[in-house]
């Protein structure tokens, strides 16, 4: 790998949370050099840019889900999103993204258990690096769906082997089915570009939330 992959290899073998708690904790302070300059990571890039064409208004009110070390929000805030907040599981890694000073509202969460927000109250979405090896399985995409409104979009990355490995495409399609969502676009995009890894992104708009109860 052209970075360290110790630390990568930590969080991606995680049994446990409190295995990938612990990860995180040792990574929050060098997550962005080591992804970002050391393997290449343009998921947060890809996920922004794909919710910016879908959600026209720059005030409304977006989540970014599993929103690490906040590259995302930054991101978003970039292309001129003004009512961020984002959701992650780590306190460490939310104590990096408060710094950066881009959300109005932080929320620790992890999103295979209920989020404790008021429901549906997101007009986006956005979850960007949290699908993959180690952390949060497809089950979490329906908590996703029951945060958002009807009509409002989820953006969100796979990594290209979890998808295929965790069952991610019949879960994609369940929640089409029972009417949570419509699938508007899907494509392979870059991930790690120096590791030339890919993922699968999605886009997908919202019906009923309800329904992913």
């Amino acid at each position: 790998m052209a970075a360290d992959s110790e630390i990568l290899e930590r969080v991606y073998s995680a049994s446990t949370h409190e295995q990938l708690m612990q990860a995180y904790r040792a990574w929050a302070g060098a997550y962005d050099v080591d992804t970002v300059d050391g393997f290449g990571y343009v998921g947060h890039l890809v996920t922004a840019r794909a919710l910016a064409d879908v959600v026209v208004d720059r005030e409304a009110r977006i989540l970014d889900a599993g929103c690490g070390t906040g590259l995302v929000g930054q991101a978003l805030r970039t292309l001129g999103f003004s009512r961020l907040e984002a959701l992650d599981a780590s306190p460490a890694m939310l104590a990096v993204a408060r710094a950066k000073g881009v959300y109005h509202r932080l929320h620790q969460a992890d999103l295979e258990a209920p989020l404790g927000l008021p429901e549906p109250l997101y007009d986006g979405v956005a979850c960007a690096g949290t699908f993959t090896y180690g952390h949060v399985r497809p089950v979490a995409l329906a908590r996703l769906v029951s945060v958002t409104r009807p009509g409002g979009h989820i953006c969100f990355t796979v990594h290209e082997g979890a998808y295929a490995e965790y069952g991610f495409g019949a879960h994609i399609q369940g929640l089409e089915e029972r009417g949570c969502w419509t699938l508007v676009e899907d494509e392979d995009a870059d991930y790690l570009l120096k590791e030339g890894v890919g993922c699968k992104r999605f886009t997908c708009r919202v019906e009923d939330p309800s329904a992913a109860a």
